[in-house]
């Protein structure tokens, strides 16, 4: 008796893989860690509004190639630390001048 194939949703080549994340980083002071926020829309069960939501996730990027403002891609794995459990798969792109420093505030005009 032959087994028919599983439910699968769509082709497993083109298919995305289930624990990827993109998300920008905000933080690049520590080596080999990253801090990276994934901003999501999640619908109120009440109401039905859309709310915006994010995450933080320490993030582990061994090569220390990416900087502040860059979008990354990040996939779960084991736990490294206490608070690492994701690392980077590639740097979708990257921050350009002085955008890579987005928490500093620009200078204000001096009065004369």
């Amino acid at each position: 008796m032959a087994t028919a194939p599983r439910n699968v949703k769509g082709d497993p080549a083109t298919r995305r893989p289930a624990g990827i994340k993109t998300g920008v980083v905000i933080s690049d002071k520590r080596d080999k860690t990253r801090t990276v926020e994934v901003s999501f829309s999640a619908r109120d069960n009440k109401y039905g509004k859309y709310i915006r939501h994010r995450s933080r996730m320490q993030v582990h990027d061994a090569a220390n190639t990416s900087g502040q403002g860059d979008k990354v891609e990040i996939t779960n794995c084991r736990p490294i630390s206490k608070t690492k459990s994701w690392r980077l798969v590639r740097i979708v792109t990257k921050a350009v001048g002085e955008s890579r420093h987005q928490d500093q505030v620009p200078d204000a005009p001096a009065d004369e």
